[in-house]
């Protein structure tokens, strides 16, 4: 059962907006590989505004992802790509429709 979540905000910095997305579309091959996230969306939330949100059973499988690959790519391409630092928040999910 998912009980756990986070929602990563993304402000790409002018001109960055495709990059940024190219980044979010290549981080799902490694979202696949994680067996502890079930559910991960890349989002474009605005013409320069993406989002991450991703879903896990247990809070290790949500200190996991952010110790992984995804998180440590972000936070190597952050200064390149993005305006402002990621805005991470901590979701406690309260019901969840997911395949599966």
């Amino acid at each position: 059962m998912i009980k756990h979540a986070l929602f990563v905000r993304l402000e790409a910095k002018p001109g960055k907006e495709k990059e940024v997305a190219q980044f979010l579309q290549a981080g799902l091959g490694l979202a696949q590989q994680e067996g502890t996230t079930p559910v991960w969306l890349a989002l474009q939330l605005g013409p320069s505004t993406f989002g991450v949100f991703d879903a896990f059973a247990d809070e290790a499988g949500r200190q996991a992802h952010l110790n992984g690959p995804i998180a440590q790519a972000l936070g190597a391409n952050a200064s390149k790509l993005l305006a402002q630092a990621p805005s991470i928040e901590r979701i406690d999910v309260l019901g969840a429709k997911v395949p599966g």
